[in-house]
């Protein structure tokens, strides 16, 4: 079984950046392609950042593209996305998730989900 559990969050203000991470556990981090979800209070739950098993290939949402970047530490067993010049409209809980398999799952189709870290962008 594999465990994500997500920390970095925190409350910051309009323009602030934040760096959260996603530690893996129980099975080989390395086997998983991962992704990056949030979902804010009233609405659906949207695909952020994405990234393959070696790394080397990542996908994000058209609109967060140019400020947000999701990078893995293979050897470390954790994944991070880093957001910069955030708004209010980033405000919501993140999501890491995991699927054994090399390419970058379709969606939301992931097999393994943590709990969610809570960002909130004040003004």
């Amino acid at each position: 079984q594999l465990q994500l559990v997500e920390s970095g969050g925190g409350t910051v203000p309009v323009g602030g950046s934040l760096k959260l991470s996603c530690a893996v556990s129980g099975r080989t981090f390395s086997n998983y392609a991962m992704g990056w979800f949030r979902q804010a209070p009233g609405r659906l739950r949207e695909f952020v950042a994405a990234i393959s098993r070696g790394g080397v290939t990542t996908r994000y949402a058209d609109s967060l593209q140019d400020r947000f970047t999701v990078t893995r530490d293979n050897a470390k067993s954790i994944l991070y996305l880093e957001l910069e010049n955030l708004n209010r409209a980033d405000s919501a809980v993140y999501y890491c998730a995991a699927k054994a398999q090399w390419t970058i799952p379709e969606g939301s189709d992931y097999d393994y989900w943590g709990r969610g870290t809570t960002v909130t962008v004040s003004t």
